[in-house]
C-alpha cells in the first residue's frame, strides 16, 4: 500500500520539530471537526479514480465512498504512518504518498474527483497548490474542499487579518484565506458554497472545465 517517499515531491516541505508541534496542534482541531461536515464533503464523490490531498492522519477515510478508487497523500512521512494504520484497521483500499500539493506526482488529467479538508489554510503558496490539483484532474472532474476561510463582516476580516500573524506562528495555519477566490485563480469553475459556522467554514463544489 503507498507510494514510495524516494519518489515524491514534498523534499522541500519537511516538518522541523517546531512544525510537528503545530500539526500536532491541528490535529486536535481536527478531530473537533463534526462527524456531519466530513459526512457531507464525502457524498459529493460519487466514484471513480479520487484524490485525498492532506490526509493526514486518515481522518476522512471513513467517509470514503466504498467504489472509489482513492490515492491518498500528505507531506508529513509521520502522518501517513498512522493513516496506514486507520486504513489496516478500517479495512480501506487506499494508496498513500508523501507528496507535496504543489508538486504532485501525477500525470494530467489522472482523477476524477479530488478532495481535501482544512489543508489550503496551511499550503504556503495555495495558488501553486491549488493549480497542480486541476492540472491532475480529468476535464469535468470535480474537486471539492472543506476550508474556514476569512469572514466577509469588514471588522471581523480586519481582525482576522490582525492576528493571523501570531497564529501563523502558533499553528501553521492561515485564518484570513479568501478559498473560493483562490480556487477560481487557479481556474475552477466554483458550482456550489455552502457556508457553516456564519460563513466561517465553506464547502466548496468546483469543476474542472474543458479548455
Amino acid at each position: 500500500m503507498g507510494m514510495s517517499p524516494e519518489t515524491s515531491q514534498g523534499q522541500d516541505w519537511k516538518p522541523t520539530r517546531a512544525a510537528r508541534h503545530r500539526y500536532d496542534l491541528q490535529d486536535v482541531i481536527l478531530e473537533l471537526v463534526p462527524e456531519s461536515w466530513r459526512r457531507l464533503l464525502w457524498s459529493k464523490v460519487e466514484g471513480g479514480r479520487v484524490l485525498e490531498v492532506g490526509v493526514g492522519t486518515g481522518m476522512n477515510m471513513a467517509y470514503y465512498p466504498p467504489e472509489a478508487a482513492v490515492v491518498a497523500v500528505d507531506p508529513s512521512p509521520s502522518f501517513l504512518t498512522w493513516a496506514a494504520n486507520r486504513a489496516r484497521k478500517n479495512g480501506k483500499p487506499v494508496e498513500l504518498g508523501v507528496m507535496d500539493v504543489r508538486r504532485l506526482a501525477f500525470a494530467d488529467d489522472s482523477f476524477d474527483y479530488a478532495a481535501t479538508s482544512f489543508v489550503f489554510c496551511s499550503v504556503p503558496d495555495p495558488i501553486a497548490g491549488l493549480t497542480e490539483v486541476w492540472r491532475v484532474l480529468k476535464p469535468g472532474g470535480r474537486f471539492i474542499l472543506l476550508e474556514h476561510v476569512r469572514l466577509g463582516n469588514r471588522l471581523l476580516g480586519r481582525l482576522m487579518d490582525f492576528l493571523n500573524p501570531p497564529w501563523l506562528r502558533l499553528s501553521g495555519d492561515n485564518i484570513n484565506r479568501d478559498t473560493v477566490a483562490n480556487v477560481q485563480r487557479a481556474g475552477f469553475q466554483v458550482v456550489a458554497v455552502d457556508g457553516f459556522l456564519a460563513g466561517l467554514v465553506k464547502l466548496i463544489e468546483a469543476r474542472k472545465g474543458s479548455q
